[in-house]
């Protein structure tokens, strides 16, 4: 009987070793996991709240990097248009601020949040202010722009309201140049086509 305590704490301490490497195992692969689609990501609202973007699985989204001093800041006024078009039709827009392309998203998060509500009535998505290209990159907008993720609509964005349209499965199928108005024919097709697909 005593010959066989050691024997039974030996196979404890056995099945502890296993269940931490397999602990770390499964760990490693999560870690190891590269995301499909932009849904697998995380971010900052502009408040500063954690987001699961898997929260718009479902949904048809509109990303997009905005600036508050650009030429093409007006864009808010069409955007805020077609979000309220199409939002009951599943239609988000989630916009990221940003400061890489001539210095023209210069202030806070709440500078931000206070600029888009009382010139534009923006009520779709903000979220924090990030990097959208070269040192720094969001992690979103690696894999929005590296042909390994994004095949065929890849590359540095351009400028500011750079646009990418991406299905209910999280899929991005169409990117518009920052110059391509969101009132315009063109885009508007495309968001009613990602709509009309269930």
């Amino acid at each position: 009987m005593l010959d066989r305590i050691p024997t039974l704490s030996s196979l404890a301490l056995v099945a502890g070793v296993v269940m931490a490497v397999q602990a770390t195992t499964a760990s490693a692969e999560a870690a190891d996991k590269k995301p499909s689609s932009v849904l697998d990501f995380h971010v900052k609202d502009i408040d500063g709240k954690d987001v699961d973007l898997s929260k718009y699985r479902g949904k048809v989204l509109l990303i997009v990097n905005t600036a508050s001093q650009c030429g093409l800041t007006p864009q808010y006024k069409s955007l805020q248009a077609d979000y309220e078009k199409y939002k009951d039709q599943g239609f988000e827009i989630l916009a990221f601020p940003a400061n890489e392309f001539g210095q023209q998203e210069p202030g806070s998060n709440s500078e931000i949040k206070t600029f888009c509500s009382t010139k534009y009535n923006v009520t779709f998505p903000l979220f924090s202010k990030i990097v959208v290209k070269g040192e720094g990159i969001h992690p979103l907008y690696q894999f929005l722009t590296s042909e390994s993720t994004n095949r065929g609509r890849s590359g540095e964005i351009d400028w500011n309201f750079a646009k990418f349209l991406v299905n209910r499965k999280g899929e991005v199928v169409a990117r518009f140049h920052p110059k391509v108005k969101p009132d315009s024919p063109e885009f508007r097709e495309a968001v009613e086509k990602a709509l009309a697909e269930k």
